[in-house]
């Protein structure tokens, strides 16, 4: 029988002695509507109940602390808690770095949120700013540790010096392996950071284990980090799925299943099935793909009738080690590519507030994957080779900040 798995927060709650460096001091907490203990309390109403610790502000990331802003590029403002009276920043608003009258508030920062797993998902690069601030202004930083519920595996190009933006935290592959806890010794490491740094461990986590290689599948209660990841199946299939934001197929906003398929009104979803399965089916291993029809709501082609693919990566089938999510979207749109060379595939608007580059170079921090899918010559090894030295390097690299 293997103990129950207990994440950084529940932890630091249930142990006094590990609140006990925090007495006296004036704390924030950075979260989100996912940041809650096992029965579903919001790490700011748990904390602040404790009468040993003085919260004095809160921050929000991206979609906010509590409330949920739908898309991209919907900033949330600042505000004042009504239960607690302390100040709420955002720091997907204004500010993307907190600013030294928000770092005034404050000596100790505790951090806990989920993250899923994806170099792309902001909640990283807002850990990476917090450490720069907190380097900068003599403060210190508790990271609650929380699962990486896409587990260990790693993939996916480097991002490409230069090529760092708020969806490109630094130089790690696509798909990174690591726990925010381990994240925030990695950034330390690369940045050269001399910042007082402390992660609260989880205590039982076991990412090889079956069902849910990462997260602790009927154990715990999934909540949405982000609007649109409502479920593990997503989170699984996000490192892949993630780079349709820079295309002009839908993603699956406006449907129930965002993240976990894709498709348009204008493809033949068999067609480029059966082309990704000739092309190079080495790719598609561990999960099954289902030709489907959808209509968004909202977003890309919405009240439009889509043929699409969807991901199915929540039964039998799915087999952790060998789902490779980032090469199958990218044989996606290759297929397409190669079906319907004149496909306006790359979709052409300000992503992220950058407005010079092209949003799927920024996804995958260099234009080589756009590249490698134009290219009528380029062969499947001519991506897979470099993708396997950089995923590589990326396992020794990270061998160094691994705490489980």
């Amino acid at each position: 029988m293997t103990q129950p798995i207990q994440f950084g927060l529940d932890r630091l709650l249930a142990d006094p002695a590990l609140r006990r460096p925090l007495a006296g001091k004036r704390l924030a907490l950075l979260a989100h509507p996912a940041s809650v203990t096992a029965d579903l309390t919001h790490s700011l109403d748990a904390l602040a109940a404790l009468p040993d610790l003085k919260l004095t502000a809160a921050f929000g990331p991206q979609h906010g602390l509590r409330g949920d802003k739908q898309d991209n590029m919907v900033e949330s403002p600042d505000f004042l808690d009504p239960q607690l009276g302390i100040p709420v920043f955002s720091l997907y608003g204004e500010v993307r770095r907190p600013t030294a009258a928000m770092m005034d508030t404050f000596d100790v920062l505790l951090v806990d949120l989920q993250d899923l797993g994806c170099r792309i998902y902001t909640f990283i690069t807002t850990l990476r700013y917090v450490l720069e601030a907190a380097a900068k202004h003599g403060k210190s930083v508790w990271v609650l540790d929380r699962p990486n519920p896409a587990g260990r595996p790693v993939e996916g190009l480097t991002l490409r010096a230069g090529w760092e933006s708020f969806v490109g935290a630094g130089p790690m592959p696509m798909r990174h392996g690591l726990t925010m806890g381990e994240l925030g010794h990695w950034f330390i490491a690369t940045l050269g950071l001399d910042v007082d740094y402390h992660v609260i461990e989880m205590q039982g986590w076991q990412p090889e284990a079956a069902p849910g290689h990462g997260w602790p599948l009927g154990e715990r209660t999934w909540i949405n980090p982000s609007p649109n990841a409502p479920n593990l199946w997503m989170a699984r299939a996000y490192a892949g799925t993630v780079m349709l934001e820079g295309t002009t197929l839908s993603e699956g906003r406006g449907t129930t299943r965002p993240l976990e398929l894709f498709g348009a009104p204008d493809i033949d979803a068999r067609a480029v099935l059966a082309e990704m399965r000739a092309f190079a089916p080495q790719w598609l291993a561990g999960c099954r793909l289902r030709e489907c029809w959808f209509e968004p709501t909202f977003h890309k082609h919405a009240g439009k009738l889509c043929n699409g693919i969807q991901i199915h990566v929540e039964d039998a089938a799915y087999d952790h080690s060998a789902f490779q999510p980032w090469r199958l979207q990218t044989l996606a749109f290759k297929a397409i590519r190669r079906l319907y060379p004149d496909y306006p595939l790359w979709r052409d608007f300000a992503y992220e507030y950058e407005h010079d580059r092209l949003a799927i170079d920024l996804i995958n921090g260099s234009p080589l994957l756009r590249e490698w899918v134009d290219d009528p010559a380029a062969t499947p090894q001519a991506l897979d080779e470099p993708a396997a030295a950089d995923e590589q390097q990326w396992c020794q690299t990270r061998e160094a900040c691994l705490i489980y």
